[in-house]
Parts: C-alpha cells; structure tokens; sequence
C-alpha cells in the first residue's frame, strides 16, 4: 500500500483537483483507492457530490471522538472510497493541542484498520499546521501539486523543510517523490523559467541524504482544461465528466506515471542534512538588465540555490 501526501501550503494551486482526477485514474487502471479530505473546507467531499452532514461519521470524528477509522470511509464509487471532511476540522488544531501523541493520531488509526486499499491519497489543507503535520506522519511519500508561477517558488523551500523535520522527527519512510506542474502553458516564458529553476535545485540534491533526493518533475504536465474546474459542480470526476477531454489523459498519463514509480521502503537518515535553500529574487544577487525584464514582461527570476553550509538542527518537536 502506497500512503501519499499531496501538499502545498499555497492555496489554488490544484492539490483538491490533483487528489480527485488522479484518484479516479489509479481507480480506472483497477486499483483500490482511499481519498481522506483533511481540508475543513472539505471541497474533496464535495467534489464527488457528498454534502458535508453532521450525522456523517467524518475524519473530525476519527481524530477527535475517537471514532474508528473504517466508521468514516464510505464507498463513493468503483475502487474509490471516501474519508469525508467537515467544518468542524477547522477546530479540530485547537482540540488536539491537550491530546497526548496529537501528530500521530492519524497514523495510529489507520494502521489499527484492517483494510486493503492500494492508495491512500491525502488531500492536505492549503498550511503546514498539525493536521498537515498528521498526513506527513503517516504518508510515505509526498507529491507537492504546484502552479509554475514566481510565487510558488518562494513556498517550496518552507515546505522541504517541514518534510525533512517529520522525516527525521517521527516518520524516517517520508520521501518526495516529485513535483506535478498544474494549469500548464508551455507557451510562456515564466513557467520555462520555473522548470529550469526546479530541475537546477532537483539535480543539486540528488545523491544526498535528503528526502527529496530522488524527488523528479513528473513528465507528465497538467494543462489548463475548462472541463477540469466544470467537473465538480456536476458532482464528477473528470474521468466521468469529460472522459476524452486533455485533462482526463493528463491525470491518466499522470497515474500510470506514478504507478511506475517504486514505493517508498528505506528509511532516509537526516540527521546531517542541510535546511533547504529559501528561494531569493535574483536582484539580491545580481543586477537585472532593465532591457531583458522589459522584454519578458514577468517578474525577476526566482533562483533556488543549495545552503552554503549545513544549518543547525531545528530544536523542538513538531507541534502544533
């Protein structure tokens, strides 16, 4: 069973849509699937046309009433089960502050099921808060859904660094596996200097013990598909609502891809690792050609550049 987180502390940026569409691919291919919304504005409950109702038993329930985990999932469709959220989770960071063990509450419950799913797919909410921190606990890889734009570079580094502190803290299996670039053009120049900018930072850690060592930009790009954002007022996955459109081969190419990829099993030592680079704007760096920022009509380049030295090791427990 592959547990997988798909995180990105910037809103919008497609993880819900990501979460969906490649669930119901990886169910098409004949695999078993597990969707927990842990997003209290629970648009993953949504999107497959369940009303968040309160005398549902909810992923709230399971964490905070100390309900089974098996109680919340309910068969959506085909091979896709559902572990529907509610806007009570939006507490649920407060409840569990007292809770003894809070950042694993998850993963005790659902190692205690007995169940026989092939993916877990995590739907984090749009922060690095404990209800994040629970899905890093018990996922064993992460795929970081990701707009290619200027500011989705500045996030990236924040959240490596978080997956490092659980990697080493309390979960050694959590890898990232890679970074799925969504709402695609191929045709701008920006998001060819997003690429660049990901690949240069993805070589430069390769072969370190890093989590996000062996971590690759998927081949397979998200585009931009009206049909994509249609789909959940109908209740439907792109897979039902526009079976032959772009974005239903998108999230397909997408599964295959990841049904491709090895699962995580090893344990990656941190000990000694370096805290990711923060993205900078190359004008603290480098002068910029007012010439050449006139012509790309786009925001200075973002460079993403390995730390110099190893930062200390953050103190502390992650918590709340």
């Amino acid at each position: 069973m592959r547990v997988i987180a798909l995180m990105n502390q910037k809103g919008g940026v497609g993880k819900t849509t990501t979460t969906v569409n490649l669930g119901a691919a990886l169910a098409e291919a004949g695999k078993k699937v597990c969707l927990i919304d842990l997003d209290p504005q629970a648009h993953l409950t949504i999107n497959y046309g369940v009303d968040p109702d309160p005398e549902q038993v909810s992923l709230y329930d399971v964490l905070i009433e100390d309900r089974g985990f098996l109680e919340a999932v309910m068969k959506v469709q085909d091979n896709i089960a559902l572990v529907p959220s509610s806007i009570d989770l939006a507490a649920a960071e407060v409840e569990l502050v007292t809770k003894l063990g809070r950042e694993l509450l998850l993963r005790k419950k659902i190692e205690a099921a007995k169940h026989d799913f092939d993916f877990i797919l995590l739907d984090c909410p749009p922060s690095l808060g404990l209800l994040t921190i629970n899905a890093l606990a018990c996922a064993n890889e992460v795929i970081i859904p990701m707009q290619p734009h200027f500011l989705a570079l500045q996030g990236v580094a924040k959240l490596l660094e978080t997956v490092q502190l659980v990697n080493r803290r309390m979960n050694p299996k959590l890898k990232v596996s890679g970074i799925v670039l969504t709402m695609f053009d191929s045709q701008t120049k920006l998001t060819q200097e997003v690429m660049n900018e990901l690949d240069s930072f993805i070589e430069a850690a390769a072969g370190k013990q890093l989590p996000w060592a062996e971590a690759k930009i998927f081949d397979t790009k998200i585009r931009r598909n009206i049909k994509l954002a249609e789909a959940p007022s109908f209740g439907q996955t792109i897979v039902q609502y526009g079976p032959h459109c772009p974005g239903a081969q998108d999230y397909r190419s997408l599964a295959i891809e990841l049904m491709e990829m090895p699962a995580s099993t090893a344990p990656v030592v941190t000990a000694a690792s370096p805290k990711p680079a923060v993205a900078k704007p190359v004008a603290t760096t480098k002068p910029v050609d007012p010439a050449k920022l006139a012509a790309a009509k786009t925001p200075a380049s973002v460079t993403i550049t390995d730390a110099a030295k190893p930062a200390a090791t953050p103190g502390g427990e992650v918590a709340a």
